[in-house]
């Protein structure tokens, strides 16, 4: 069975990361699981953003935990992709709302309405960002919104991630049946991970960790857990995944990888 095609940052190769066009433009493409990272906002939304600053993507100063949504509502954060996009007189005309910053309220109910449109099932991966001034708040925060949606149980299209090992503890005495990930960048993190993880906690190593260092990329293979690999985007690397049996590969390129999984 092949691997599992997860959206990293949505489309993020082609669109702006982490904003509705490049969800969007993922599931057309037919990705199978969609990956963000949560930041919680001075005025508590959970918000599609990597970085602790704005100065990448929405090319201003400010740290997102001190800023309102309101605030953040008026920055473009798909300007810096294509810098020169307004001196391009055949670019399409864009919706405004798939270039500004990205609740996940609003992607749970892209994926939900998504599924229940074309009947096909499409996952989220959700990485909780840390270290942050709101520490456990942020974890809390996502289960009481996910439990909006009836998302919290076994069969729910969600998988929580972090480099955290304190933040899955949290989401695990939260809701104990979500499943978790537990992401590796580091191959001297593994000694003690190994030892402290739950049993049926996913392991999320980097493809470059795995590449660099073949002992612990063995190790990790016959841990008994299951694997879902970052940031895969070469076809050398998605071989190395299908060598080591990932359950699912997250790439900035998902339609690159579908095809070359599925022809």
């Amino acid at each position: 069975m092949r691997p599992q095609v997860v959206a990293h940052r949505g489309a993020s190769h082609e669109i702006a990361e982490h904003t509705l066009g490049a969800y969007v433009a993922a599931l057309d493409a037919g990705a199978e699981a969609l990956e963000c990272d949560v930041r919680l906002t001075a005025d508590g939304h959970l918000v599609c953003v990597h970085d602790r600053t704005l100065k990448r993507t929405a090319q201003t100063p400010g740290v997102v935990s001190t800023m309102e949504l309101a605030d953040l509502a008026e920055l473009d954060f798909a300007k810096w992709k294509n810098p020169w996009i307004d001196l391009d007189d055949e670019a399409p005309d864009r919706d405004e709302a798939f270039d500004r910053v990205l609740t996940l309220r609003t992607l749970l109910e892209t994926v939900r309405d998504y599924s229940t449109r074309t009947g096909r099932r499409v996952e989220l991966a959700i990485e909780t960002k840390h270290p942050t001034r709101y520490g456990g708040l942020v974890e809390k925060r996502l289960v009481e919104l996910l439990s909006e949606f009836g998302w919290i149980g076994p069969d729910a299209p969600v998988r929580v991630m972090s480099f955290s090992y304190t933040a899955l503890q949290r989401v695990e005495r939260l809701a104990p049946d979500l499943r978790l990930v537990q992401l590796i960048e580091h191959a001297r993190n593994w000694a003690m991970l190994s030892r402290a993880i739950g049993p049926d906690w996913i392991l999320g190593p980097g493809i470059q960790m795995l590449r660099d260092h073949p002992k612990v990329r063995a190790r990790i293979a016959h841990s008994g857990h299951d694997l879902h690999v970052w940031t895969v985007n070469k076809k050398s690397d998605l071989e190395l995944c299908l060598d080591l049996g990932a359950k699912a590969v997250i790439s900035d390129r998902p339609a690159h990888m579908l095809e070359l999984l599925d022809g």
